[in-house]
C-alpha cells in the first residue's frame, strides 16, 4: 500500500468552457445568417423554373422546408428565442432587394410571377410561425450539472 496520495486531473477551468460556448454560439449564428442568405439566392433561382413552359411551385416548398430548418438551427445553436432573426434578416432583406426594379431595369420576383410571390409570402409566414412557437414555448427546464 502506497502512502501517496492518488493524482487526479484537475477540472477544466470554467473559463475557458464559457469561452468554448460562446464561441460555438457566435460560429452557430453566423451560419445560421449565412444560410439564410443561400436558402433565399436558391429559392430567387427556383422561383422562375420552368417545367413545359409552365411555373412550377417548387420555390415554395424549398422555401417552407429550408425556413423550418433554419430556424430550428438557429435556436438550437445560438440558445436564445431570438435567434430565429438570424437566418430571417438577410433572408428579408434579399427577398425586398429582388423585388425592386433596378436602374437597368432588372427585376428578380415580378408581380405576375405566382410562384415569386407564393414563395414569399409562405417564407415570411414560415419565419414567422417559427418566431412566435419560440416566442411562447415554455422556459427551458436548467440542466443539473
Amino acid at each position: 500500500m502506497s502512502a501517496a496520495p492518488e493524482e487526479t486531473a484537475p477540472p477544466p477551468p470554467v473559463r475557458s468552457r464559457r469561452l468554448l460556448d460562446l464561441a460555438l454560439r457566435v460560429a452557430g449564428g453566423l451560419i445560421a445568417v449565412l444560410g439564410g442568405t443561400l436558402t433565399a439566392v436558391l429559392e430567387l433561382l427556383l422561383a422562375t423554373l420552368r417545367v413545359g413552359g409552365q411555373l412550377i411551385g417548387v420555390s415554395v416548398l424549398v422555401a417552407i422546408g429550408a425556413n423550418i430548418a433554419l430556424s430550428w438551427f438557429a435556436h438550437e445553436a445560438v440558445g436564445r428565442r431570438w435567434a430565429v432573426a438570424l437566418p430571417a434578416t438577410p433572408w428579408f432583406v434579399l427577398m425586398a432587394v429582388a423585388a425592386v426594379r433596378t436602374a437597368e431595369g432588372d427585376l428578380l420576383v415580378s408581380g405576375d410571377n405566382w410562384v415569386g410571390l407564393a414563395m414569399i409570402v409562405a417564407g415570411a409566414m414560415t419565419f414567422a410561425v417559427m418566431g412566435f412557437r419560440q416566442i411562447l414555448a415554455p422556459p427551458p427546464v436548467p440542466s443539473g450539472d
